[in-house]
């Protein structure tokens, strides 16, 4: 059995050390599902993680269909996750029908050379599991991370199972969402898993003893994956054109 923690913090990785997990997955803001981390952040998990490491290329919250821009974006973090020691790397692309972005996906796949790929839980919101799963296999990825198509991995028990059967060892099934430490037997008796992955997290209060809980240094709320919030060239311009005195 495999252990695999997601993680976005040192503290994070020390505890899978000392706790003696088998792998991490490396990821920035678990809040959003995971976003690329930052290579300082690999260096120093590198640096105090014996087991493996699969780094999330993902560089954005939301959805999971990409514009070129991003593409080109996550291959230079694959190469950097590749030189900076990272065993694997994990992303996914799909395109506005719930299919898989083949062109997106193989771009990817290249640049990874003989680095191994996990397709993340974008594989959840495909519109045919069974039939992304057989392209993820052909293509030549290692594992998918999967809830079952479910908002959790104990209400998608029965489609694992089906895709662990009909994966045949080709492709690696990893079950991973809202698992808690005490179902992981029930998970794996009742799909026939050989690894898990989830976050196995406690609340850790800040040391700060002076405080201004007043001041959020981020959103209150975090959108959904169907819909971000982002600049809008409109009001970039109307900004520009205040700083400039034509409001």
């Amino acid at each position: 059995m495999i252990l695999e923690i997601c993680v976005d913090s040192l503290d994070s990785v020390a505890a899978c050390t000392e706790g003696g997990a088998d792998r991490i997955e490396l990821c920035a803001s678990l809040t959003e599902g995971g976003l690329t981390p930052s290579a300082g952040f690999l260096v120093q998990a590198r640096a105090m993680f014996p087991g493996d490491i699969a780094m999330m290329i993902r560089p954005r919250g939301g959805d999971f269909v990409y514009r070129p821009e991003e593409i080109a974006a996550m291959c230079a973090d694959i190469e950097l996750a590749r030189d900076l020691g990272a065993d694997a790397v994990v992303f996914g692309c799909l395109l506005p029908d719930g299919s898989i972005d083949f062109p997106a996906v193989e771009t990817l796949l290249e640049v990874c050379g003989e680095t191994p790929a996990v397709f993340h839980r974008a594989f959840d919101v495909c519109k045919d599991l069974p039939e992304a799963l057989e392209i993820l296999a052909d293509l030549g990825f290692e594992r998918i991370l999967t809830s079952g198509g479910a908002p959790s991995v104990p209400e998608g028990l029965g489609t694992i199972s089906a895709l662990l059967t009909q994966a045949a060892g080709r492709i690696g099934i990893l079950p991973g969402g809202g698992i808690k430490a005490a179902q992981i037997a029930e998970i794996v008796a009742e799909t026939g898993v050989d690894q898990v992955h989830l976050s196995a997290r406690s609340l850790l209060e800040s040391p700060m003893q002076f405080r201004k809980p007043e001041i959020p240094m981020g959103a209150a709320t975090v959108a959904g994956e169907y819909e971000r919030r982002i600049a809008d060239a409109v009001l970039v311009a109307k900004a520009k054109q205040t700083l400039r005195g034509n409001p």
